[in-house]
C-alpha cells in the first residue's frame, strides 16, 4: 500500500536539505511579495527569518502534542501522529506569516480526528479549548477546506501504529506461551 501511496509519491523527500530549501524558498517568495510594501525599514527586521519560523513551527508542534494528550475523550496515538504530519506538511509549502499556526494546528487536529475515524463533533472538539469557542468553531471550519487544498487532498497518512498492532497480534497468535507484550510501551517507543 505505501509503495503506491501519495505519501510516498508526494510527501517523501531526498533529505532534510530539500525540505529546508523548500521552506526557505517560501519565505523568500513571501518577502518578495510583501517586502515592497515596507518603506524605510529594514526588511529583515520586519519579516521572520528561516530560523525564527522553524522555531515557531516547532513550538506549535509541541502545543499540538500537548493539546492531543490532554484531549477529552482520550485521543488515539494515530490521530495525534496524523495531525502532526498535517501540520508539518502544511508548512513545507506555506509560511507562518501567511497562516497563523494556532488555527492551522487546531484545524490539523480536527481534520485528523475525522480522517482517523476518531468521532468527535465540533462542539465536543472546541469544548477542549479555553478560548472563545464560537470564534474557534468558525475559524477551524473556515480553515478546514484551505488545509485540505494545501495538502492537495492527500489525507491518508501511513503511521506505524497499524503495522505494529498487527505485528503484536501475530506474535501473540503464533507464540501464545510468550508473556503479553505491552502495547502501550511499544507505542511509546514508536
Amino acid at each position: 500500500m505505501f509503495h503506491n501511496s501519495t505519501q510516498k509519491k508526494c510527501w517523501s523527500f531526498h533529505g532534510e536539505e530539500e525540505l529546508n530549501r523548500l521552506r526557505q524558498e517560501n519565505i523568500q517568495k513571501y518577502i518578495g511579495k510583501h517586502g515592497q510594501l515596507i518603506k524605510g525599514e529594514d526588511v529583515q527586521k520586519v519579516f521572520l527569518t528561516y530560523e525564527e519560523e522553524k522555531l515557531l513551527c516547532r513550538h506549535y508542534e509541541h502545543l499540538l502534542r500537548n493539546f492531543c494528550r490532554k484531549f477529552e475523550p482520550p485521543m488515539p496515538p494515530a490521530t495525534l501522529a496524523t495531525a502532526c504530519t498535517y501540520l508539518k506538511r502544511f508548512y513545507i509549502h506555506n509560511t507562518v506569516m501567511d497562516y497563523h499556526p494556532k488555527w492551522i494546528m487546531l484545524t490539523c487536529v480536527y481534520l485528523a480526528c475525522k480522517v482517523e475515524e476518531f468521532n468527535v463533533s465540533i462542539m465536543q472538539f472546541v469544548g477542549n479549548l479555553r478560548d472563545n469557542r464560537e470564534k474557534a468553531t468558525e475559524l477551524i471550519l473556515n480553515h478546514e477546506l484551505l488545509l485540505m487544498q494545501h495538502l492537495n487532498f492527500h489525507l491518508t497518512v501511513h503511521n506505524p501504529f497499524r503495522p505494529l498492532e498487527g505485528f503484536l497480534i501475530d506474535i501473540k497468535t503464533r507464540m501464545p506461551s510468550i508473556p503479553e507484550i505491552g502495547r502501550a510501551s511499544c507505542r511509546e517507543r514508536v
